[in-house]
């Protein structure tokens, strides 16, 4: 996104429990006779004395901790998951929570031996008018695709990320988005999207290779509690555990859109 303008930007616990085994001694009366017509009773030795019967044994209960590895990208179809290369080990899943909606979630995945290893589920923003699958300059639409993460910057430090980052102050914006929120701070982190951009570079670089019409400065950047123009943004904590986790080698891309698009 072009800085020189006004920017509206975006953006189980598994709980284990085992039950416990209470000690159990029991002790059948000897031949019991049961009167036609009524319960047999059985006492313990104990509360044949009057004292307190021992708890029932409870059943134990086991709890997986594992976390499910699934073998494939889950939600995408196979046109989606035939753009993803080959050499990709880390994938940044951008669901929207439906075509015209702002609302997204976002999850890390990182393929290991058995399949793709998710991170945690994180809330996102995306544009607010929702997703295209042909995105021009200004129609506040996200586009759908899979697109490479190469490039990053802010007007923070850098985090600690393997990608190239680009620490400027001109990282900055300000005034307020579609929801009144004010802008200030989007872009202290900032990961550039390669959608109609020069890989390689600063995501300052306004190279656009499709032309100026068909839109650009497509980020992941810090969230300002509403929709975006084009981009999708988390919150400041998830933007920075997102940079260190991302590293090149990996050849990271994201894969955005809603779940109608990404299915196919």
């Amino acid at each position: 996104m072009r800085l020189h303008r006004p920017y509206i930007s975006a953006t189980a616990a598994v709980i284990v429990s085992s039950l416990g085994i209470a000690a159990y001694h029991h002790v059948p009366e000897k031949n019991p006779t049961r009167a036609p017509g009524t319960a047999s009773v059985v006492q313990d030795a104990g509360s044949a004395a009057g004292q307190p019967t021992a708890a029932p044994v409870k059943p134990r209960t086991t709890v997986s901790t594992r976390t499910e590895i699934p073998a494939q990208l889950p939600g995408l179809g196979p046109e989606t998951l035939s753009r993803i290369p080959a050499h990709t080990r880390q994938v940044v899943l951008v669901r929207g929570a439906a075509r015209n909606s702002a609302s997204s979630k976002v999850v890390l995945y990182e393929r290991v031996d058995d399949g793709w290893r998710p991170g945690a589920v994180w809330a996102a923003h995306n544009a607010y008018k929702g997703w295209t699958d042909e995105h021009y300059a200004g129609d506040l639409h996200s586009p759908v695709g899979v697109f490479a993460l190469t490039d990053a910057g802010g007007r923070l430090a850098d985090p600690g990320t393997k990608l190239p980052y680009h620490h400027s102050g001109a990282f900055f914006i300000s005034g307020t988005g579609f929801e009144g929120e004010p802008l200030a701070g989007a872009f202290d982190y900032v990961i550039a999207i390669n959608y109609n951009r020069q890989p390689g570079t600063s995501p300052m670089n306004g190279a656009q290779p499709m032309g100026a019409n068909r839109g650009g400065g497509i980020w992941i950047h810090v969230d300002h509690g509403g929709p975006t123009r084009g981009c999708v943004s988390l919150s400041k904590t998830h933007m920075k555990q997102l940079l260190q986790a991302l590293d090149p080698a990996d050849h990271p891309v994201v894969v955005m859109g809603d779940a109608a698009a990404l299915v196919r």
